[in-house]
């Protein structure tokens, strides 16, 4: 049976964070700091360790695995841009816009992933060689994926390309959703998974950041998959309420479980109706505080964890 959600997660633990310039033309999102760098790192890293503390606690299997400091990386602690990992035994390698997050694609990264999770590589699908051309695909915050229904979200944006995306799509069986959506002042917005998250029984979704011509189309589609359709406003998107990521887990008392992994700060910002109907379709919400992460690097809990579909 195909499943939503996994239960095993890959995460790289920094080395190198800080504000990426090379990025920070297209992620609106990221803030330049105030505090010395290397004091943001440890910071960084602190708000990392507590996050792989948080979801092994709630029972999720996570992989991490350690950057290495030259050269520096970033952006490092959101392997789910190019890397992604499916029940069928593919992984997929992602062609990336910054030319300094290339870097984070090493090797050996797959094979300690899959021996430390037990996933078996059967295909890799490389989309690398389109960087020659400028035509980028960010993984999974490119494509928002319903994998019940084989649909993949994806916002256009200089870092998700249609002709890498429908090249994605016919190798991987799934049909693309391609939409318009912009930030409050109609800059397009980076990364689909910052307005937009599909878990087994919801579809969170910044439906004001769509484009009135695509708006209704994909509200439609998402309530067409059953699930509650929770639409957030320009706030929260802005507290990455967007980015987060229904997992798999076990729990001596419930058995099987949900655990909705978000930032703090979104928890923070989502109005209570809206935490309510989230909090209604998992078994336990996990807010984590990633703030440095998130003003720095412009993602936040979502764009950390890399799944892994064994």
């Amino acid at each position: 049976m195909t499943q939503q959600c996994t239960d095993a997660v890959f995460l790289v633990r920094p080395a190198a964070f800080g504000f990426n310039t090379e990025t920070a033309a297209t992620n609106r999102l990221q803030r330049a700091g105030t505090l010395p760098d290397a004091q943001a790192r440890q910071q960084a890293l602190a708000e990392f360790d507590g996050m792989v503390t948080a979801l092994r606690s709630e029972g999720v299997q996570v992989c991490v695995v350690e950057d290495t400091p030259a050269p520096p990386k970033p952006d490092a602690v959101f392997p789910n841009n190019w890397v992604s990992w499916h029940a069928d035994g593919t992984v997929v390698l992602y062609p990336m816009q910054a030319a300094n997050r290339r870097a984070e694609r090493r090797d050996g990264i797959i094979d300690a992933v899959a021996q430390a999770t037990g996933f078996q590589v059967d295909r890799v699908l490389d989309l690398t060689a389109h960087e020659r051309d400028g035509r980028y695909l960010e993984g999974t915050g490119s494509l928002v994926l319903d994998r019940i229904a084989r649909v993949a979200y994806a916002c256009r944006s200089p870092r998700t390309d249609e002709r890498v995306l429908a090249e994605w799509c016919e190798a991987m069986g799934y049909e693309a959703e391609v939409f318009d959506a912009f930030d409050r002042d109609g800059v397009p917005l980076y990364h689909t998974n910052v307005l937009m998250g599909i878990g087994r029984r919801f579809a969170a979704i910044g439906a004001d950041c769509i484009a009135g011509a695509d708006r209704e189309r994909v509200l439609a589609r998402l309530a067409a998959s059953g699930r509650a359709v929770i639409r957030l406003d320009r706030s929260e998107v802005e507290s990455f309420a967007g980015n987060l990521l229904e997992l798999a887990s076990w729990d001596e008392a419930l058995g099987d479980s949900s655990v909705l992994a978000l930032s703090a700060t979104a928890r923070a910002a989502l109005a209570p109706e809206r935490y309510a109907q989230l909090a209604a379709c998992v078994d336990v919400v996990l807010p984590v505080p990633v703030p440095t992460i998130e003003r720095l690097g412009g993602g936040s809990v979502r764009c950390m964890l890399a799944e892994v579909f064994r």
